[in-house]
């Protein structure tokens, strides 16, 4: 019975501990994702100014 038990505590520890990794992963994968977005934004924006700036000044 005392390994059942023990059994049972792995496995409840394991899926705990499974589901704690996932969640970090994801979250690292979310911001990964906001910056790659951020800095696609800030190019065409940047590309943007560039070139009505760029005309005005002539």
């Amino acid at each position: 019975m005392k390994s059942t038990a023990g059994t049972i505590i792995a496995v409840v520890v394991a899926v705990i501990v499974a589901a704690i990794i996932v969640n970090v992963i994801f979250s690292v994968m979310w911001f990964v994702a906001k910056i790659v977005v951020i800095a696609i934004v800030a190019l065409i924006v940047y590309g943007v100014m560039r070139s009505v700036f760029g005309k005005s000044e002539g």
